[in-house]
């Protein structure tokens, strides 16, 4: 079993930038073996994908609202992976959590998912 914990959220001004961490409490071996992926919520709309990385790091997928924007990485060593979120945009206000395994390409999360963190873009 994987426990995920996000953080990086905040308050943030239209054009700025973010950086959202998921970090894997427990079972560290299981996390590193699974492509993982960035979903949000915003209020009174359904999840929707963001950005996965596949189980090596090589493999990136956006959605496009946000392709050429943020950048998913991730360092299997530490457990760790990473939203780096340029040019933000109120539309991108949301709750962002991270998930897994997400199945590729149809990218849906998986079992795990974090508690959440909370993204503000302000005009």
């Amino acid at each position: 079993q994987v426990q995920l914990v996000e953080s990086g959220g905040g308050l943030v001004q239209a054009g700025g930038s973010l950086r959202l961490s998921c970090a894997a409490s427990a079972s560290g071996r299981t996390f590193s073996d699974h492509n993982i992926g960035w979903f949000r919520q915003a209020p009174g709309k359904e999840r929707e994908f963001v950005a996965s990385i596949n189980w090596s790091g090589y493999s990136t997928w956006y959605a496009d609202s946000v392709k050429g924007r943020f950048t998913i990485s991730r360092d299997r060593a530490e457990n760790m992976v990473y939203l780096l979120m340029h040019r933000l945009r109120p539309e991108d206000t949301a709750v962002y959590y991270c998930s897994g395994p997400v199945t590729i390409p149809t990218m849906r999360g998986g079992a795990y998912w974090g508690q959440g963190t909370q993204v503000t873009v302000s005009s």
